[in-house]
């Protein structure tokens, strides 16, 4: 099967969303058509005919002491991403239809039994220094990406020595099993470098993007248009990244006139921003997921039953309505909510303290102890969803402390170790995803220490199938297993929620990282 689509063909059109990011089409959908697929959308221009020229100012989260210039490095800052993002291409994108769309691969096809992919590049694509990409480049960085301590996971299924060069414009991946969803996997930090680029020479590495690094200090950078860019024209002369620690302080700086767009900014913001005649608030539902994880393989909560009772103890509800001041969903225990393919059959969990005592009381669980959930200020209303679920699990007898960690530390120590911790995704549009990443068993990021082999298979049979309606099937599977005794409590998903001054047009508004996607970006002024 072949995808393929003209890129120069979308000039006014965005592209590219990013690695946690998705469009309206899920993985059901991926490989459905094999001609051009319609690009994201952007946010309307009310008329106005785009025009270039302009510096767009740009606030986005993050934290000094955890910015990350490696484009293959684990990127907790969304400001290091935003830059990322602008300067290197991925090979694949997410869309809105088909949900995954080429970006620096015009094209792919796969072998009858799913295993062997290959990937033509796009015509014209070139480095910054005018060098042309070429398939030893691709499989230079992606070799890299397989190294890193999340490689397995970045790549599912993909070994280093099974992604090969075929000529100056193909590059083949062999996979261990067979996988239909390999080109929406790719939708990551497959951010192609040129071979031979060193650990030492990394942060100065040329890209292929949109922009060009012009400079980067202390998490703050300016990035300038690339004219020679192959994925079409870019509008903006300039953006400028300001890095801001909470979203209340980027908030501030966009009313006070000191930025154009506040990226990820928040519900408490855009309650104040409602109110002004002055700011465009995009909103993008299905954004962000915030699951609490809780540890299968040992510990307190091991036994499926506590984990069963913690959420039957939770309101969900109630965190929608105060963790997110309305902006969001209930979710019921299911990454993956955005996919068409989501199990909307699943019954939904209601609160059930009653039942939630029993099976504590049955799991033999201590009440006595105080149990630690540890938590982040990365996103709004992430640690707000650890005090409030505290909250709410001590009307069933659980006791919990709410721990904040300063974000370095919490990556470092907590995430992917500890026993019941705060995380979140910002993206929600394939189940695929959230099962290749998080949940299989040999997962280099399986969060909640699952193995569940019913689950695995599930997974395997669903990734070996090529009809996509057969495909989606197969993942309700996938999705039921979860909903029953996976390691997360998934309560509710998060609005997307960036705020914008009146002359900015051309933003991107599909869910997730899809915001930082600023290439067709343009100011009416």
């Amino acid at each position: 099967m072949i995808v393929s689509s003209g890129i120069e063909d979308d000039v006014d059109l965005n592209r590219r969303q990013l690695l946690w990011a998705g469009g309206g089409i899920g993985a059901a959908a991926l490989l459905t058509a094999c001609g051009g697929g319609t690009a994201p959308g952007a946010s309307s221009d009310s008329g106005a005919r785009p025009r270039a020229g302009g510096t767009l100012r740009v606030g986005a989260l993050g934290r000094a002491s955890a910015v990350t210039r490696d484009p293959h490095g684990s990127q907790a800052n969304e400001s290091d991403y935003l830059v990322l993002s602008l300067v290197y291409d991925t090979l694949t994108v997410p869309g809105a239809k088909p949900n995954t769309l080429p970006r620096l691969a015009s094209r792919w096809q796969s072998s009858d039994d799913l295993r062997t992919w290959r990937f033509t590049l796009a015509e014209g694509a070139a480095f910054h220094d005018g060098s042309p990409v070429t398939a030893e480049d691709v499989v230079f960085s992606l070799r890299r990406l397989r190294g890193t301590p999340s490689g397995a996971s970045r790549l599912p299924g993909i070994k280093a020595a099974n992604i090969t060069a075929e000529g100056t414009g193909t590059v083949v991946l062999v996979s261990d099993y067979p996988n239909a969803e390999l080109p929406q996997l790719m939708r990551l930090t497959t951010f192609v470098v040129k071979k031979g680029t060193t650990d030492k020479d990394i942060t100065a590495a040329p890209g292929t993007g949109p922009f060009k690094l012009d400079w980067f200090r202390g998490g703050n950078a300016r990035l300038v248009r690339n004219d020679d860019w192959y994925g079409g024209e870019v509008l903006l002369d300039a953006i400028e990244v300001k890095i801001f620690e909470s979203p209340q302080a980027m908030a501030n700086a966009l009313l006070a006139g000191q930025i154009d767009l506040a990226s990820n900014v928040g519900a408490v913001a855009a309650r104040t921003a409602e109110r002004r005649q002055d700011v465009q608030v995009v909103r993008r539902p299905n954004d962000m997921a915030m699951p609490i994880v809780m540890r299968t393989a040992d510990g307190p909560f091991a036994d499926p039953r506590v984990r069963e009772a913690l959420r039957l103890a939770v309101d969900r509800e109630a965190m929608v309505k105060q963790v997110l001041s309305g902006y969001g969903t209930v979710a019921n225990d299911i990454l993956g909510t955005g996919d068409p393919a989501y199990a909307k059959d699943v019954p939904q969990r209601a609160r059930d303290l009653g039942r939630a005592r029993t099976l504590l009381r049955e799991a033999g669980f201590d009440l006595s102890k105080t149990y630690r959930l540890k938590t982040t200020e990365d996103v709004p209303g992430l640690a707000e969803s650890a005090t409030l679920f505290a909250a709410q699990v001590r009307e069933a007898g659980v006791r919990i402390e709410v721990v904040k960690e300063e974000s370095a530390s919490f990556w470092d120590r907590t995430w992917l170790k500890g026993d019941l911790y705060t995380t979140y995704w910002g993206t929600n549009d394939s189940v695929v995803f959230f099962a290749s990443k998080t949940m299989v068993s040999d997962s280099g990021t399986n969060e909640t220490a699952w193995k569940n082999p019913a689950f695995d298979a599930a997974y395997r049979k669903a990734m070996a199938t090529k009809d996509p309606a057969a495909r989606a099937e197969l993942l309700h599977d996938v999705q039921r297993i979860q909903h029953g005794s996976s390691g997360y409590l998934v309560w509710g998903t998060a609005d997307g929620i960036d705020l914008a001054a009146a002359p900015v047009r051309g933003l991107p508004t599909l869910p997730g990282y899809g915001r930082v996607q600023l290439e067709r970006a343009w100011l009416n002024r």
